[in-house]
């Protein structure tokens, strides 16, 4: 995008924290006027073109004001992402709302996803921690018929997964047992890729039941997201946004109606963020068609490398990014406290 002289910089940030406060196109006389600016409209009209052109600002209509573009969105969130700061009241009043909470990691979840929507006045997504590395613990191989064998798999995390495996050729319980028992000794303990590269240590039937479970642990892993907590979603659909797209908002109803959207969604969103860290998502980035509309402010918390979950906000481009992108943070810096404490201390 092409670089932007500080007066275009601060006309574009008025002109966004105007529109996010009213949601109507803004026109340069009431940037002068609103901000006191020591700039004549035209000039402030003439810049507000330059910043059109450049992608930074859109014209609904030819005698409308300008709103933001995705581009400037991203101008004004790069300012609130070093700026933006939660006041030291409002911190007061969450920390003491989390202590007079039960150690009771559903509760935890529950306020986070209370608090993060009121604050923002957004759609609050809080998945529960959940451990970030899955390990082998057991298994066990049942004989049904033919070639076909019941694997049940135990993580060490508790979760259990069964499923019907087909063999090359058919095995005798006996041999299935000996089989699992061997693998419970070899493999307890290790994470998928410890287990993947032992598979050369095994015979034919164990490497081919090895590669079945590997197949198991990874899809575990991809939608180990935990339980998921939401609150605020009549926030986003009373937006004027959503009030006037009825396709947006029936895909907002449906997409907190359905577990596993939800799961998806933050899956994509969460890849390349770490723990402690905290990321925007504007428009979709470009890639989700079904976000076009909306932005989303995510961070992941917990303690690394053991158990670790994600919380974030969803609402209208036009959200308060000043109040949400500080709250985000703040709670899931308070939500990492309370897993390091509570959870990875036992």
């Amino acid at each position: 995008m092409p670089e932007l002289t500080e007066r275009q910089r601060t006309i574009l940030l008025l002109l966004i924290r105007d529109y996010i406060e009213t949601a109507q196109p803004v026109g340069s006389k009431r940037l002068v006027e609103r901000f006191h600016l020591d700039l004549s409209p035209a000039t402030v009209r003439n810049e507000m073109s330059a910043l059109t052109e450049m992608g930074y600002l859109r014209q609904p209509h030819t005698s409308a004001g300008r709103v933001p573009a995705e581009e400037g969105y991203r101008v004004f969130v790069a300012q609130m992402l070093q700026n933006a700061e939660l006041p030291a009241s409002v911190q007061n009043t969450i920390s003491h709302q989390f202590f007079q909470a039960r150690p009771d990691v559903e509760q935890w979840m529950t306020l986070a996803a209370s608090i993060l929507a009121h604050q923002s006045q957004g759609v609050s997504l809080v998945t529960a921690p959940h451990a970030e590395t899955i390990r082998f613990k057991h298994i066990e191989l049942i004989s049904t018929q033919g070639r076909q064998v019941l694997m049940v798999l135990v993580m060490d995390g508790g979760e259990v997964n069964q499923q019907i495996l087909t063999l090359a050729e058919p095995v005798t319980q006996d041999r299935l047992s000996q089989a699992a028992a061997r693998l419970n000794l070899l493999l307890v303990g290790l994470s998928v890729d410890a287990i993947s590269a032992l598979s050369s240590r095994a015979d034919a039937l164990e490497q081919d039941i090895i590669t079945l479970l590997v197949q198991d642990m990874k899809r575990t892993s991809e939608s180990a997201s935990g339980e998921i907590y939401t609150d605020g979603l009549t926030n986003v659909l009373s937006e004027p946004e959503f009030a006037d797209s009825s396709d947006d908002a029936r895909w907002a109803v449906r997409l907190f109606g359905e577990r596993s959207s939800l799961q998806g969604l933050l899956a994509r969103a969460s890849t390349n963020s770490s723990v402690g860290g905290l990321q925007v998502l504007i428009g979709g980035e470009g890639g989700w068609q079904e976000l076009r509309q909306c932005s989303m402010v995510i961070a992941r918390y917990g303690a690394p490398g053991l158990a670790t979950g994600t919380l974030g906000v969803l609402g209208p481009m036009r959200m308060s990014y000043a109040r949400t992108i500080p709250t985000v943070r703040y709670v899931a810096s308070l939500l990492s406290n309370l897993v390091n404490d509570n959870i990875v201390s036992e």
